[in-house]
């Protein structure tokens, strides 16, 4: 690969970063179509690889391509919000199950000190970095499957809730959270798939209703500040 091609692959990669971010945060609003020059412009880039970057975040579900029309920022939609809580669900008890064969006891006991360290009280950690503190949580628990499609398949489950998770993270008590979290890292290190099954499927459910309403409050928070700006 000569070193243009490299370079090309590290601008798109780069572009897809900060427009991923964009998109996860909402920083684009529900439905807006997104305008290439613009944020060509914006990035620092030619359309070449700002196009290659759309693409990749229109495939992955971050975005969503009209043709004819362009790329629009995805919807707030409690629907595909649930979908993607059962599909993490799913995917998350399918690989404890792989876990309980194929992790490595050193790597449960060090789950065990992540845990500890970062304790059940929330402290002054905002919602942002408590759903980061989660996320690695499960991810590092799905490692132990050593099944790298699952951990891909998460990450990306992730990522399209995280906005979601930031409005819920406010109503959730963190001391049952860990509480949770140790029970399934005890049940794991004890090779009890029973119980590591049965606490993540109730860690990880959410009702519809609670997702539509932190879906309201979502909305709030993405135009809100707009509204009050203009009222300024």
């Amino acid at each position: 690969m000569s070193n243009v091609e490299l370079a090309s692959d590290s601008i798109v990669d780069r572009v897809y970063e900060q427009l991923k971010a964009m998109a996860v945060s909402y920083e684009f609003k529900p439905g807006e179509r997104l305008n290439e020059g613009e944020l060509a412009k914006r990035l620092g880039v030619s359309r070449t690889p700002l196009r290659e970057a759309l693409n990749r975040l229109n495939t992955e579900g971050f975005l969503r391509f009209t043709p004819g029309k362009g790329f629009f920022c995805r919807e707030l939609d409690a629907h595909e919000i649930f979908d993607l809580y059962e599909l993490r669900k799913s995917i998350e008890v399918a690989a404890v199950r792989l876990a309980i064969k194929r992790a490595k006891d050193e790597d449960i006991d060090a789950l065990l000190k992540f845990l500890e360290a970062t304790g059940p009280d929330p402290g002054e950690r905002t919602s942002v970095e408590l759903v980061e503190l989660d996320e690695t949580f499960h991810e590092r628990l799905m490692a132990m499957s050593n099944n790298a499609e699952m951990l891909r398949v998460l990450r990306n489950v992730n990522a399209r809730i995280r906005f979601v998770r930031w409005i819920d993270m406010d109503s959730i008590n963190r001391t049952n959270t860990q509480a949770e979290h140790r029970a399934v890292i005890e049940g794991l290190k004890a090779r009890d798939e029973a119980v590591c099954v049965s606490v993540l499927e109730k860690h990880i459910d959410r009702r519809l209703d609670r997702i539509t309403s932190a879906i309201k409050e979502g909305y709030a928070q993405i135009y809100m500040p707009a509204a009050r700006a203009g009222a300024n």
